[in-house]
């Protein structure tokens, strides 16, 4: 009798458990409605005020274009009651944006950067010019309630905005070098001359004696800037493009351009900011030639290469390959965890690496294009929502091949891994969350990069990293001595799929909180607390039963106690 009892009480306990196991993940609604108090002016606003350029012209002329591109990614981010997002998913969209328009990394916005309550990560560009809007809106009461799409809009335009503007004393550094002043309006060969000595303070950096004597050497300036020519011609194809688009749709404004071809700073500036934008997509062939050297070491098809053949190609003549092993590590390029293999250089991450990135600047790295987004959108195109069942996922990827037309290899520990991820948030997977991105990168291992734990790697520069981001030519002599050929690589690929995966890392880290579309594994939620009622009150039904049968059946009817036990 005190063994039922005990046992209903326990059912029952367990219910409320499970059921107010949901304050672990989801929030009182309640607390959602009371937080913090009402804005006291739209973000939009906030923005412009910073900007200084009211609500029209500036950074408000980008709004529906911005529009365009956020709004497929904003429709699956996962959102609080309200409909909006917090602001690490607001960052997290933003360098998205950035990365598919231009492959602009912007500083401050790296996914692997470790964002807290005493680190918000807003971009760098933005703490420069707008630290009143951090301190008051993006860390105030403004981000307890959530940013709307049209917050998401303000912020990517002004960014964008604030970047094009930070070009122009860029650019007067160019006119000066030329011997040109800013007043002065200048012939297409002159305002040509101009743009080719902006492109080498862009490119080059804060290097001055490097600057000076490239500047002063063209036949220096052709061999040590790769593919100069081509890089003049496209610089070359922006003057032409706005020349173009002037004299067949004119604007006001833009006369003297089509009647003296002439061009004023503003022109000039205007130039230099779709070099920005547009010169990632140009430089993207270099990047995929870069790529075709490290797949062709691949043999294994794991998206990772022997340090051994890595620094071997560089000893064989490839003037690639050269960065030390210890800024590889930095750069969150270098897997040192495969026990068989020894340590290999991750292609997609070392791809994506600023040592690739062929412009750096104080604001942002022109880098290679991250081809896991175009797979990441695929995704978030089929599924219409922030998390997905796993066979969800697999549809859209059944019909996607890799840039050498291979389909991904989705059987097998992959397909086991996705199902666990799932299991892991109560059937769903997030798709912004880091387990996801890692199963992304062992199915498409040379497109999508390996993430990295928060705060664990960094996007630093040659430069940036110091003296040693160059291997000695011991450590590399070294390494390319231990090559074994093909022989490796032919046993790497017949090792088990646990053997490649040895990078895999259970742990999760999801940006926001995912309370309103996941389940804790433990939280039954809502609906269990009917089921856990009934199953209670049948304990207690069937305690009852036993207690009227004991008071009048004898002992020889023992069997009926035990039947009910089992059913409950």
């Amino acid at each position: 009798m005190m063994q039922l009892t005990t046992l209903a009480c326990l059912l029952v306990f367990g219910c409320v458990l499970a059921v107010n196991g949901e304050g672990f993940l989801k929030q009182d609604p309640r607390a959602v409605r009371f937080r913090g108090a009402e804005r006291q002016v739209e973000f939009r606003e906030a923005m412009a005020s910073v900007m200084g350029c009211g609500m029209t012209g500036g950074a408000a002329s980008r709004f529906p274009a911005v529009e365009s591109a956020l709004a497929p990614m904003w429709s699956v981010l996962p959102k609080n009651e309200q409909g909006r997002v917090e602001w690490k998913m607001l960052r997290y969209i933003s360098h998205r944006y950035f990365m598919q328009q231009s492959s602009l990394l912007i500083r401050g916005l790296e996914p692997a950067r470790a964002v807290n309550n005493s680190h918000i990560g807003a971009s760098d560009i933005l703490s420069k010019h707008a630290p009143s809007l951090i301190d008051t809106v993006l860390d105030g009461k403004y981000a307890s309630k959530g940013f709307t799409l049209d917050d998401a809009i303000a912020l990517v335009a002004t960014m964008e905005q604030l970047i094009f503007d930070s070009e122009s004393s860029l650019l007067a550094t160019a006119y000066k070098q030329q011997r040109k002043i800013a007043s002065e309006r200048l012939s297409h060969k002159e305002l040509s001359k101009v743009i080719e000595s902006y492109m080498v303070h862009w490119m080059i950096g804060d290097d001055q004696e490097s600057l000076d004597i490239l500047l002063k050497n063209r036949a220096v300036l052709e061999k040590s800037i790769p593919h100069w020519r081509d890089i003049t011609s496209f610089a070359e194809g922006i003057i032409k493009s706005m020349e173009f688009s002037r004299q067949r749709a004119p604007q006001p404004g833009h006369g003297l351009v089509a009647m003296t071809q002439t061009y004023s700073f503003e022109e000039a500036h205007e130039a230099v900011g779709a070099i920005t934008k547009t010169f990632a997509s140009y430089w993207e062939t270099e990047c995929q030639t870069i790529k075709k050297s490290l797949v062709a070491l691949d043999k294994a098809s794991t998206g990772r290469i022997s340090l051994s053949d890595f620094y071997g190609a560089n000893a064989d003549g490839e003037w690639r390959f050269g960065e030390s092993e210890a800024y590889l590590r930095e750069l969150g390029a270098l897997d040192e965890t495969s026990g068989f293999g020894g340590k290999s250089v991750i292609i997609p991450n070392y791809l994506q690496g600023a040592s690739n990135c062929i412009v750096t600047t104080a604001n942002y790295f022109v880098c290679c294009a991250n081809e896991c987004e175009d797979i990441l959108n695929e995704i978030e195109a089929s599924v219409g929502a922030p998390v997905a069942d796993p066979k969800d996922i697999l549809v859209p990827l059944a019909s996607l091949t890799n840039f050498e037309d291979e389909a991904p290899k989705l059987a097998g520990a992959l397909t086991k891994q996705l199902q666990q991820i799932a299991d892991t948030h109560g059937g769903k997977v997030p798709l912004h969350g880091r387990l996801f991105a890692q199963w992304l990168h062992f199915a498409f291992p040379r497109e999508c990069p390996f993430p990295h734990k928060s705060g664990t790697v960094t996007a630093q520069a040659p430069t940036e990293f110091g003296d040693h981001f160059i291997v000695s030519d011991e450590a590399k002599s070294s390494h390319a001595a231990g090559r074994t050929g093909t022989a490796i690589s032919e046993q790497m690929a017949e090792q088990d799929e646990a053997q490649w995966m040895s990078q895999w890392s259970e742990e999760e880290e999801l940006i926001v909180d995912y309370s309103l579309h996941l389940t804790a594994p433990w939280d039954v939620g809502r609906r269990a607390m009917s089921v856990c009622l009934v199953l209670a009150g049948l304990a207690l039904a069937g305690f009852g039963g036993i207690v009227s049968t004991s008071k009048t059946s004898s002992a020889s009817d023992g069997g009926s106690y035990h039947s009910k036990a089992h059913f409950v």
